[in-house]
C-alpha cells in the first residue's frame, strides 16, 4: 500500500511539473520564434528542477546526498533529453502537432523517471526523513 501511495504522490508532483513544462513551452511558442528543440529543452529544464525538488522531499522523503542524487538525475537526462528532443524534432517535422509530441515525451518521461528515481536515485535512502525524525524523538 505504501508503494501505491508513493506512486500517486510521484505522479501528483510530476503533474505539477508537467503544468510548468507545458506552460513554459506555450509561452515560448507564443512569444518567440524558436525551433521546437530549444523551446522543449528550456521547458524541460524548468520542470526537472521543480520535479526533483518536490519528489525528493515529498515522495521519496530522502535525506541522502543531494548533489549525488542530482548527478544521478543528470545522468538520466543525459540520455533522455537528446532522445526526446530528437523524437520531438522528427515527429514535428513529420507533421505531428508540437503539443502532442511534447505530451508523448511527458508521458515517457514520467514513467521512466519514476522507475529510475525510485530504484536507482533514492532506492537506498527512501523515507530517510522519517528515520531521522524518529531518531531525534528518542
Amino acid at each position: 500500500m505504501q508503494e501505491f501511495r508513493r506512486t500517486l504522490k510521484y505522479f501528483g508532483c510530476a503533474s505539477s511539473a508537467a503544468v510548468i513544462e507545458m506552460g513554459s513551452f506555450t509561452v515560448l511558442s507564443t512569444f518567440t520564434s524558436l525551433a521546437y528543440a530549444p523551446r522543449y529543452l528550456i521547458a524541460l529544464v524548468l520542470s526537472v528542477l521543480w520535479n526533483f525538488t518536490l519528489n525528493r522531499h515529498f515522495t521519496f522523503r530522502s535525506n541522502g546526498n543531494i548533489p549525488r542524487a542530482m548527478l544521478k538525475v543528470a545522468a538520466y537526462y543525459a540520455v533522455f533529453t537528446p532522445l526526446s528532443a530528437w523524437f520531438g524534432d522528427w515527429a514535428t517535422a513529420s507533421g505531428m502537432n508540437d503539443y502532442l509530441a511534447t505530451i508523448i515525451n511527458l508521458a515517457c518521461n514520467g514513467i521512466t523517471e519514476f522507475l529510475y528515481q525510485r530504484f536507482f536515485v533514492f532506492g537506498s535512502s527512501l523515507d530517510g526523513a522519517t528515520a531521522v525524525k524518529h531518531s531525534l524523538v528518542k
